[in-house]
């Protein structure tokens, strides 16, 4: 994996993504509600709920209605902190606007699509999630912003960049 601007192998500047979608990650004290997705891009990994965004739908519409669905919980306090551009050779390429929440409403129950799963911030489970995960999740859960590009060859990372302190 090579973090070299000259190496990288996609031309950021004309990348445009063929889906734009949202994670959102619940952290209640030392805790985060993180899921085990059931079906979909990423069937079988640990992850935030999320999914693609609606027509029409603001990318906080998208993560709250989507962890809704896949948890039946109404993520609270609700700030965006991150956003990952994805550049994947074998599935559509990903903008992920990532949303961090201080607390939710209602029962984490498992669905068709996901198992709620909580986890310590000091234990997650980064060997059953997305290969990025271990550069950005940890710092989103102490409040970090951050703007993450990495371009994928299959399920592994050939190269990446994360600029910290982003505002959105």
């Amino acid at each position: 994996m090579t973090t070299e601007a000259d190496d990288c192998p996609v031309d950021w500047d004309a990348w445009q993504p063929e889906m734009l979608a949202t994670l959102m990650f619940i952290r209640v004290g030392d805790q985060v509600l993180l899921i085990e997705k059931k079906r979909g891009i990423g069937a079988g990994k640990i992850n935030g709920p999320g999914g693609k965004i609606d027509p029409g739908e603001t990318p906080e519409e998208c993560a709250i209605r989507e962890t809704q669905e896949e948890l039946h919980v109404t993520a609270t306090g609700v700030r965006k902190h991150g956003e990952l551009h994805f550049a994947m050779s074998d599935i559509p390429d990903i903008l992920c606007h990532v949303f961090l929440a201080d607390g939710y409403e209602g029962t984490p129950t498992e669905t068709d699509e996901a198992v709620p799963r909580w986890t310590s911030v000091n234990e997650l489970p980064f060997e059953r999630m997305w290969e990025d995960d271990q550069f950005w999740l940890s710092q989103l859960l102490e409040g970090q912003s951050f703007r993450g590009r990495f371009a994928f060859e299959g399920e592994h990372i050939v190269w990446q960049q994360i600029d910290w302190s982003v505002d959105y």
